[in-house]
């Protein structure tokens, strides 16, 4: 029996570290949170508080793996939306959020 409960014990935690967030990611998620937030749904789950702001869940591969997407975040990320404000990352939060936004991705691709 304690067997049993070891491997089932370690197979809950090994299936819970493929969702963990790395520290970038933590740093990221913490940051879109603070400046982000008030309008978007920063998560996996739930929705933007702002009826006209996407999900961040919701970016697709053409946004995130385009390698200007991290420098537009640097130079000063500006829409046409009148609501939204422009934001300045630094390179390393620019690169820390973008890392956030991907790891939303992948944990909504089927395996």
């Amino acid at each position: 029996m304690k067997i049993f409960c070891l491997i089932l014990l370690m197979m809950c935690s090994s299936s819970k570290a493929g969702h963990a967030l790395d520290s970038e990611q933590q740093r990221g998620k913490a940051l879109l949170e603070t400046l982000c937030g008030r309008c978007h749904a920063v998560s996996a789950t739930g929705r933007s508080p702002h009826v006209d702001a996407p999900p961040f869940r919701t970016f697709g591969d053409d946004k995130l793996y385009d390698n200007d997407f991290g420098q537009r975040l640097q130079d000063g990320l500006t829409t046409i939306h009148p609501d939204m404000p422009a934001f300045r990352f630094s390179r390393t939060d620019a690169e820390a959020a973008v890392n956030y936004l991907k790891s939303l991705q992948a944990h909504k691709r089927p395996k």
